[in-house]
């Protein structure tokens, strides 16, 4: 089946689109290249000179700080010779080298010293080249697409959802842990966006959490699940868990500010880079929150397991594509997207 045929939509994708490099090529092209995606948190960005990387649809894209309070986004690419400027996930610098030739560049991205050359004289090889930036909620996004919609118009009604939620601007990165998941990223989606499984593969999260009134809402270009712990109606006690198009996650859980996002980097058509990062307003580890870190790293390995073991059945020829249970709308309007996207529409 190709990316763009016709989808049943009683029925899942087809499974090839988890273990063809054909379609993953596409989606890189389609969904990665063309929409607003999750860096990370302006705490991670707090001070002149530091830096995020991450790749975006196969880019190496570079989020600083600059020395006038500005954060700006560039290809994490040198214009001499293409050469990757910054080779670690984070850290600080006032001036980013090249290790190739010695070229170095200015938090702003423009040359600072380029070896043999005079930096007048360079042109459009005198900078690295800009990728664009929005913050909103203290959360950081970029876009290759030069044409795309702002995501203040394109993301309007997830901005106004998260805008509930006032201690984003005050939450501080306390934890952060990678994982490279052998399954396809829309694997990893999949799982994420229905809790049918929950009872059998989540012991311990089905404990903690009354699933008989686990709700799930779809929206503009993201999901709403959520539920209360088990014995309470109080709505603080509400888990709520956000799914925003096409590859990141929010979980906000009762409690002082406890909030995780989730990042699901696409590495190739059977494997997947998690990036898991904790916050909360208080930096402090506590004992309650090593409590907390045991629950969702717990839920976290139990996930990983299933989406491993669900991507050695994708590529049997015994059924075309999977089916959909009646409670698993999110995953449904997930599959609808991507196969909009695969069409261009």
């Amino acid at each position: 089946m190709t990316a763009t045929e016709k989808l049943e939509f009683n029925s899942t994708q087809p499974y090839s689109r988890y273990v063809d490099p054909a379609v993953f090529k596409e989606e890189r092209e389609k969904i990665f290249a063309k929409n607003w995606i999750f860096i990370g948190h302006t705490s991670q960005l707090e001070k002149p000179g530091d830096f995020l990387t991450m790749e975006v649809a196969g880019e190496p894209i570079i989020v600083t700080h600059d020395k006038d309070g500005e954060l700006r986004a560039f290809y994490n690419i040198c214009p001499h010779r293409g050469m990757k400027v910054e080779q670690r996930d984070h850290g600080n610098k006032k001036i980013l080298q090249c290790k190739y030739h010695g070229w170095t560049f200015k938090l702003d991205g423009t040359v600072n010293r380029a070896p043999n050359f005079k930096t007048t004289e360079l042109g459009a090889h005198s900078c690295m080249k800009p990728v664009r930036l929005e913050v909103h909620h203290s959360l950081a996004f970029v876009n290759l697409d030069e044409k795309a919609p702002s995501m203040s118009e394109a993301y309007q009604e997830f901005l106004e959802e998260m805008s509930k939620y006032s201690f984003f601007d005050s939450v501080k990165l306390i934890r952060e842990t990678r994982r490279v998941v052998k399954a396809n990223w829309k694997a990893v989606i999949d799982n994420y966006l229905e809790c049918d499984h929950c009872a059998i593969a989540h012991p311990g999260f089905a404990k903690s959490y009354d699933l008989s009134n686990f709700c799930t809402t779809a929206h503009d270009k993201f999901t709403h699940q959520y539920m209360a712990a088990s014995q309470s109606t109080d709505e603080s006690e509400l888990a709520r868990f956000y799914w925003i198009w096409p590859n990141m996650m929010i979980n906000v859980y009762p409690g002082d500010g406890n909030v995780n996002t989730i990042q699901v980097v696409p590495l190739d058509e059977e494997t997947s880079l998690g990036i898991y990062r904790d916050y909360s307003l208080d930096e402090t580890i506590t004992a309650e929150k090593e409590e907390y870190f045991k629950f969702v790293d717990q839920v976290r390995l139990e996930d990983f397991e299933l989406v491993e073991e669900l991507q050695k059945g994708l590529g049997s020829k015994a059924f075309a594509n999977g089916i959909f249970s009646p409670t698993e709308n999110a995953e449904e309007y997930f599959h609808q997207l991507v196969d909009t996207a695969l069409k261009g529409e």
